[in-house]
């Protein structure tokens, strides 16, 4: 399997996702704007979805893809067939469970994780509303996420990578189409989350039945996989929660903030999530089968290796990206979301917003890379202590930059523990001999930082100009893409030219 191929499809589907979000998202800002019922809305969406990377995307495929690929490695069909019911079955009871606890408990959940929002009746009201339409979906997507670690495990990477279109295609059609028929209209939103539930879920089944590997939903807590698996998510679930309560801090830090804070966070958080998406859970999602495969054929040399090819490629694009988005930032909010209810002032402060992300892009993307490092040796407590340490640091950064920096502040303290979180990964994976670098690290980063100052250069010359604030969609759309085609042309003709080449960046992961 050629590695680098399997990173263009995952970023290709992944790419056509981030584009169908943000139409989703410069629809609802269009219907919306950044007040009270967009607000609700990001607030009562966050905890469902909280619930599915505790569950069923991080701390479960944590757990689950690592036994998975060695079930399939060295135990059969039958065998890796029985593991998948018995998970699925465990897995079905837990969400079920948690489901009903949410639904029944909403106020008390709203009130818990935007406290600010009590003082407006009619938000705190909205908001427990809204959680109640989209709570069910954290147990229709954490399925979907089950389907999609067994696709992966296969190396069926596009089908999981193609799946979230279908959530923002939900969303595009119930604001577009559905939002007359509700009082208040933002409640189509939550139709919109529990239907896209429904169609991933019906999307990837097919899949899996050309696999032969449907769940049938058998329970026996005794199964010595599932069992073991359990294992491993319950310290990767404390990881996951870690990093999940430090956003959901910043979401009741920035419910005291102006209204409008929780919303300008949220659309800088969308753009920040698109090379985020692209590169760190793409690379993420093709490491993690193939280290766990090396792991259990005991090829620790092969093993570092991959760990090497898999920094040199982060640097190698999210560098770029992160310098794009912080100087790009006003050409992407103006063509995005600056229409209908979204002012200028909206556009200014979620720049901020976007700028202070930037600063820590890098490190969110490493993490992604990193953390599989130790996962895929089903090494889940080392990952959790540094989680833990940056949790406390991140809230430290919090308190500091809150009162001079408001809401992009809070933006800034996630990014800077994310550069936090990367540095000791790293460390520790030094430090115990499971990385060892290849040589021409120093040459490989002298000239990756060469062709990014060209790249910035050319991104600034060209970007200057009024069109942002003034121009129509078209024009705005019409003149941001050619900026992106101008500054990543410059950037990797530069690249070639210092003597980078595709070749030198082909490699083949385990079977």
């Amino acid at each position: 399997m050629n590695l680098l191929r399997a990173l263009a499809a995952i970023s290709g589907m992944t790419l056509l996702s981030r584009i169908m979000g943000f139409v989703r998202d410069t629809v609802i800002a269009r219907a919306f704007g950044a007040g009270i019922y967009s607000d609700a809305f990001f607030v009562a969406f966050k905890l469902p979805n909280l619930l599915r990377r505790l569950f069923a995307e991080e701390a479960f495929s944590q757990g689950f893809v690592p036994i998975l690929a060695e079930y399939k490695a060295r135990r059969g069909h039958n065998e890796t067939r029985d593991l998948i019911d018995h998970v699925a079955g465990m897995l079905l009871l837990a969400l079920v469970v948690v489901t009903l606890i949410g639904v029944l408990a909403a106020p008390a959940l709203v009130y818990i994780s935007a406290p600010g929002f009590s003082v407006s009746p009619q938000k705190f009201e909205v908001t427990v509303q809204l959680l109640r339409l989209t709570f069910p979906y954290i147990l229709l997507i954490s399925l979907v996420s089950l389907a999609g670690g067994v696709l992966n495990t296969y190396s069926k990477f596009s089908v999981p990578a193609f799946t979230p279109v279908l959530l923002n295609l939900s969303f595009i059609g119930c604001a577009l189409w559905l939002t007359p028929y509700f009082d208040p209209p933002v409640l189509a939103l939550g139709i919109a989350v529990m239907l896209g539930g429904i169609l991933q879920l019906a999307f990837q089944i097919p899949h899996l039945a050309k696999l032969g590997l449907v769940p049938r939903f058998r329970l026996n807590f005794h199964h010595e996989g599932a069992r073991r698996i359990l294992r491993l998510m319950g310290p990767a679930i404390f990881g996951v929660s870690i990093s999940q309560i430090s956003l959901l801090i910043n979401t009741i830090f920035a419910s005291f903030l102006v209204t409008g804070s929780v919303s300008w966070l949220y659309y800088a958080d969308r753009l920040m999530e698109f090379p985020t998406g692209m590169l760190g859970v793409a690379l993420g999602t093709i490491l993690l089968p193939s280290l766990a495969k090396h792991y259990a054929d005991d090829s620790p040399e092969r093993y570092s290796e991959l760990l090497d090819w898999g920094l040199r490629l982060t640097l190698l694009l999210a560098l770029p990206a992160a310098v794009a988005l912080a100087v790009l930032a006003v050409p992407l909010i103006s063509t995005l979301f600056f229409y209908g209810k979204f002012t200028a002032h909206d556009m200014l402060m979620t720049q901020q917003a976007l700028v202070a992300y930037s600063l820590g892009l890098l490190g969110l993307i490493m993490v992604k890379v990193l953390a599989p490092g130790f996962y895929a040796r089903q090494n889940i407590k080392t990952p959790v202590k540094i989680a833990l340490f940056t949790l406390v640091a991140t809230q430290l950064m919090n308190l500091a930059f809150i009162g001079p920096l408001h809401h992009a502040g809070l933006a800034l303290s996630i990014g800077l523990g994310a550069c936090l979180n990367a540095g000791l990964l790293f460390y520790h994976l030094r430090r115990h001999d499971i990385y060892r670098p290849q040589p021409g690290w120093t040459a490989f980063l002298l000239k990756l930082c060469a062709a990014v100052s060209v790249m910035a250069a050319v991104l600034l010359f060209s970007a200057d100009t009024p069109t942002w604030l003034h121009g129509g969609l078209l024009a705005r759309a019409w003149h941001l893409s050619w900026v992106i085609v101008v500054g990543a042309a410059s950037y990797f003709a530069a690249l070639w030219l210092l003597g980078f080449h595709p070749r030198q960046f082909v490699k083949r992961g385990a079977e």
